[in-house]
């Protein structure tokens, strides 16, 4: 048996690499950042619609949800603190097959985020005279002047990114005391004066039952909201102390972020006048709802807190479209160490940035604007990438669990054993709940992922390519099993399916299916002696060629 050691991996040897320039608050905020994006401008207004002032109730399971899945990852993130980590847990976990599939899910999620804060940007804009005219009056998708200036926008983001990860953390520090401040500033001016306990019970207090909460959470912007927590474990590998604030700020992070969320929803139910929602919450309706939390502020007199929420509505999503693109680049740096991609996706220039994955998150953010021209066709989208990316790190933390019990863990997670296949279970209900009209689009997104990085794995070991992925079926031969019941289950569901499955039960089927996939994967993943091979080859080659 290969000889285990039990250390964490040095990242930071090589004598090049990613530079480490990024601290604590570097890294939390690049978390809070993508986490206090356009969903706090949205999320409110269309989380009430769907579920009434139970929607508090739904950022309540949303908010649970995110942190299960951010204490697994704050262990992992300690343990392997490399560029784009969220790819690579799964690879070391299950090997070739599981690491390209879990990576894919993760550029995925990565590369539409910034698409989705210029749509939002753009959608603000609307309300200046220079902006009017980016967007059609009836479905508010991108014009033709909107589709140009929303390419000048993505081009911005990959500018500053090219400036370097210094710059860009500073930069993205400054913008996110301002996108922390702005909600808070919100939440307590509209608040005094404004809030009107009788609304949470006036047109009652959850007029469309469980689903309608349940259905709220992932199809209304509740989990896209709170998403982003992850974006300091996938910039661990320019960290200067990965191992103490890694855990630190991915916990942090989601802290911050669900507070503001949660009280958000509060105020803005209770500060809304009656008249707007009498006829119902579905039809909730006043003067500048495109732009909710302005109109809200102009509704109740607040003229120049309206100015200050239009102004932020630009900054807000700006940021976090920038903390995005970063996130692209790193992602496919770590599919091609992985071997996944080519080895182009490596390269960096004198300030250490990924050009080549740049240039890319620039293109594929552009032609995202084509099949997904406004803000509400991406959101649904977005979540059950973003989720489906999150369920690989649960599976991957079991299999540490068990097979590398001793190696160094800065965070350990209190009942890490329980929480691990909770965290999964709850990840495929969120999964589950973003309807099957949003899955089985995500499945062709899937398809396309394995023709592109499929195709290139093997073509690298038709000329073996010194980095050709090994692909290890037997490691994941759970996973084509779950990506297809999940499809399957969902196509049969309540939640936009055939409703051959009744509510509550579905929601069993999707646990115990969950489980079962669960501890398949555990007992049939990469032995201990395989998963340390795995760890030292990226370890040895995390430095990326100039």
């Amino acid at each position: 048996m290969v000889k285990v050691d039990h250390a964490a991996p040095d990242v930071t040897r090589g004598q090049s690499s990613l530079r480490r320039d990024v601290g604590l608050i570097g890294l939390m905020w690049a978390s809070v950042g993508s986490i206090i994006g356009s969903g706090w401008l949205f999320g409110a207004k269309n989380a009430v619609i769907a579920a009434g002032p139970a929607a508090i109730i739904s950022w309540g399971i949303g908010a649970v949800a995110i942190v299960l899945l951010a204490l697994v990852h704050a262990e992992l993130g300690g343990m392997f603190p490399v560029a784009g980590g969220t790819a690579r847990y799964p690879h070391y976990a299950f090997g070739g097959l599981a690491g390209m599939s879990f990576g894919w899910f993760a550029w995925l999620q990565a590369a539409t985020v910034a698409p989705i804060e210029v749509e939002a940007m753009i959608g603000y804009l609307g309300h200046w005279k220079f902006g009017q005219g980016l967007q059609h009056a009836s479905d508010g998708t991108l014009t033709a002047s909107g589709f140009v200036f929303a390419i000048v926008l993505m081009a911005v983001f990959v500018a500053v990114n090219f400036l370097g990860v210094k710059v860009l953390a500073h930069t993205n520090s400054a913008a996110t005391w301002w996108k922390i401040a702005v909600p808070l500033v919100a939440i307590f001016v509209i608040a005094v004066g404004n809030f009107h306990p009788h609304n949470f019970t006036s047109e009652g207090f959850a007029p469309y039952g469980i689903k309608g909460v349940l259905s709220a959470i992932s199809g209304s912007g509740i989990i896209f909201a709170l998403l982003g927590f992850e974006q300091a474990i996938q910039l661990a590998g320019e960290s200067r102390n990965p191992k103490r604030d890694l855990p630190r700020a991915t916990l942090g992070s989601v802290a911050i972020g669900a507070v503001i969320y949660v009280a958000l929803q509060v105020v803005f139910i209770a500060a809304l006048p009656h008249a707007s929602f009498a006829h119902g919450w579905a039809n909730l309706a006043f003067k500048g709802i495109e732009g909710p939390w302005a109109g809200l502020a102009t509704l109740v007199g607040l003229s120049w807190l309206a100015w200050v929420l239009y102004v932020d509505a630009v900054i807000s999503p700006g940021g976090t479209g920038l903390i995005y693109t970063t996130a692209t680049s790193r992602v496919s740096f770590g599919l091609s160490k992985n071997g996944y991609a080519p080895k182009l996706f490596e390269k960096t220039d004198k300030r250490g940035v990924p050009w080549f994955g740049l240039a890319m998150s620039f293109v594929v953010g552009v032609i995202c604007f084509l099949p997904f021209p406004s803000w509400q066709k991406l959101v649904g989208f977005i979540t059950s990438a973003s989720v489906l990316m999150y369920a690989g790190a649960p599976l991957a933390y079991g299999v540490f669990a068990k097979r590398l019990p001793s190696f160094e863990r800065p965070y350990r997670l209190p009942g890490g054993k329980l929480i691990s296949p909770l965290s999964f279970v709850v990840a495929n209900l969120i999964i589950y709940w973003s309807t099957w009209d949003t899955l089985w689009r995500l499945g062709v997104a899937i398809i396309i992922g394995y023709v592109l990085l499929g195709g290139y794995a093997v073509y690298a070991n038709s000329k073996g390519l010194p980095d050709a992925p090994r692909m290890d079926f037997k490691a994941a031969q759970w996973l084509p099993v779950y990506l297809l019941g999940m499809g399957l289950i969902s196509w049969q569901g309540g939640f936009g399916g055939q409703g051959h499955l009744g509510l509550w039960w579905d929601m069993l089927v999707i646990a115990g299916f969950s489980l079962a996939i669960y501890y398949w994967a555990n007992a049939v993943a990469l032995r201990p002696e395989a998963i340390e091979r795995s760890i030292d080859e990226v370890v040895v080659v995390d430095t990326p060629a100039h």
